[in-house]
């Protein structure tokens, strides 16, 4: 059996050449400068050509990473996305959609966080969603990507409880809902005191609590 297991276990993943990890770095420094520049004096107030020169690059280097200052902006966004899609396809096939919706984010909150800190550091990642908030610009891409996102997650939980999701209006429903739950969390969080990813984290189940008293309880308390 263990020679077995030797003999057929895939071989490891070739570690990134020179190049490529001088291409990451160059990309990992203009995100970097990017969210600070926003955090610090605003979106709308950053140019193309500030984020260059704060990562001591030419303009048409960052042109050769990014197609503009909204999809620098996003990126790292992008990568904690892709974490938490991952998750929800990962979750096993017995649990209820919301379930697995719930549990994917409360698995892959440490992921997420390493992910994120490989590019930038976690705190700067925080600061700049509140830059969202006050933003139009951001936040209305904030919006439209969620809609996306929501689209992408939705078609997972189809294809795990083996539905059409052109058909069946379920998983769009569920996913609607649970996306709502936390576009509401980040508005809270995000104009609260505590600026921390364990807030953020504490508020999102509380509120995931909620939903199905929210839905179907009576709110009347008189």
């Amino acid at each position: 059996m263990v020679g077995t297991a030797e003999t057929t276990a895939a071989p490891a993943a070739a570690p990134p050449g020179l190049r490529e990890r001088k291409k990451r770095r160059t990309r990992d420094t203009l995100v970097r400068a990017a969210l600070e520049l926003f955090t610090e004096r605003g979106y709308e107030r950053t140019t193309v050509d500030d984020i260059a020169a704060a990562a001591d690059v030419s303009q048409r280097t960052f042109f050769r990473y990014f197609a503009s200052k909204e999809e620098a902006a996003f990126f790292v966004g992008r990568l904690a996305e892709s974490r938490f899609v991952e998750a929800v396809r990962g979750r096993p096939p017995e649990e209820a959609p919301l379930d697995a919706l719930r549990r994917a984010l409360a698995e892959s909150w440490d992921g997420i966080a390493e992910a994120v800190e490989r590019v930038v550091p976690l705190d700067l990642h925080l600061r700049f969603y509140q830059v969202i908030e006050s933003t139009p610009a951001l936040l209305a891409a904030h919006l439209r990507r969620s809609a996306e996102l929501e689209e992408r997650i939705a078609r997972v939980v189809a294809e795990r409880e083996g539905l059409d999701v052109d058909t069946d209006p379920r998983p769009r429903v569920v996913v609607a809902v649970f996306g709502a739950v936390v576009r509401v969390t980040e508005r809270i969080w995000s104009v609260g005191g505590d600026a921390s990813l364990a807030a953020l984290r504490e508020a999102t189940a509380a509120h995931l609590d909620q939903v199905e008293p929210a839905l179907t309880g009576d709110w009347r308390t008189d």
